[in-house]
């Protein structure tokens, strides 16, 4: 990485901060596109860019994505190197309540995404997916090789869209292009409105806390660390047309094209009622617990395959809940202060 232009969009959020951070670390030179829409709370958004401020080598732009002319003007400007899309409309519930942001975000700022990479000559184009585009399958582990065309919610079926536009560009265009589905990312500087955030706060307030499908949702939660060193090594390593890909039996994580799907996560899926007696245990404090069914949109099972991951990129990430939960309880009494009404909103 050292000396390459590299755009991260979504980089006030929380996967695009750490890695913009561990990209400077390696010396590159990170643009980092954000609109600083107020879905969840702005100040958290702030402040993690007021820690790469820090940084010589992080220049902070305050762009939609969706903003055609913005985005061209900007690829045009900078000419980079490789782009990693990490901005989206996120969240599966929202998508229930607002769905025209997720196609103004998910799949018009995708496209300008791909148009700006198509313009100016950008060398690899690394996007994030996600482990919701398994939607309606049942067989597990999850596998990048599975049919995935039956989703569950909207989110999930922009998220498969970026997929299938990606492909197309790889195709037309001879742009590599590289899609990752994350499995719940979890750890410090973490979104607000996730459930491990969530259950922080309601339990340290003495709230009660909402889980759903009465406790028995299995998730394979990702320490951030680990999805971070995912995507590093993603970035070094081009996807080239598979020799053997066939139109008779097409495999959905490879193509003709230079083109390539993975899995990032922890490959160990724990339920939730164990989760929450982590998080129990790095608080001190037991949780008041409301048992309610599964919501619209939920998927009471995720486990990713990383066999992929591990062939060609020789990473697999380990951290455990236990030291990724232990981390980011520290992190937030840290921010928030150790009071149970903590001194920001989260």
């Amino acid at each position: 990485m050292q000396n390459r232009k590299i755009l991260v969009t979504g980089a006030a959020g929380f996967i695009g901060y750490h890695l913009s951070k561990r990209l400077v670390a390696m010396g590159a030179s990170v643009v980092g596109l954000d609109s600083l829409n107020d879905y969840y709370d702005i100040n958290l958004k702030l402040a993690r860019l007021k820690q790469m401020s820090l940084e010589p080598r992080f220049k902070p732009v305050r762009i939609d994505l969706a903003g055609r002319a913005e985005m061209a003007r900007l690829f045009s400007e900078e000419k980079f190197d490789i782009v990693v899309n990490l901005a989206a409309q996120a969240g599966v519930r929202y998508s229930l309540i607002n769905p025209h942001a997720y196609i103004d975000s998910n799949v018009n700022g995708f496209l300008n995404v791909l148009e700006g990479c198509r313009n100016n000559g950008v060398g690899h184009l690394v996007f994030a997916s996600s482990s919701s585009v398994y939607g309606a399958n049942t067989k597990i582990p999850f596998s990048v090789h599975h049919n995935v065309d039956h989703p569950v919610s909207l989110y999930a079926a922009t998220k498969k869209s970026n997929e299938l536009m990606a492909h197309t560009y790889a195709n037309l265009y001879k742009i590599p292009c590289t899609g990752l589905r994350f499995f719940t990312v979890y750890g410090p500087w973490g979104r607000p409105d996730m459930a491990y955030f969530l259950f922080t706060k309601a339990i340290l307030e003495g709230r009660p806390i909402d889980v759903f499908n009465f406790g028995k949702m299995q998730r394979d939660f990702t320490y951030i660390d680990d999805i971070v060193e995912g995507v590093v090594r993603v970035m070094e390593h081009l996807p080239a047309p598979d020799p053997a890909w066939s139109g008779a039996a097409p495999d959905a994580a490879t193509s003709y094209a230079p083109y390539r799907i993975y899995n990032i996560g922890n490959n160990q899926p724990v339920e939730l009622m164990q989760f929450i007696e982590v998080l129990e245990d790095c608080l001190g404090k037991k949780a008041e617990k409301n048992m309610l069914p599964i919501q619209p949109g939920d998927v009471p099972v995720t486990y990713a395959d990383i066999d992929d991951l591990v062939r060609d990129t020789g990473f697999k990430p380990s951290t455990t809940i236990e030291t990724g939960l232990k981390k980011f309880v520290e992190w937030y009494r840290g921010y928030y202060g150790k009071s149970s009404d903590n001194s920001k909103p989260a």
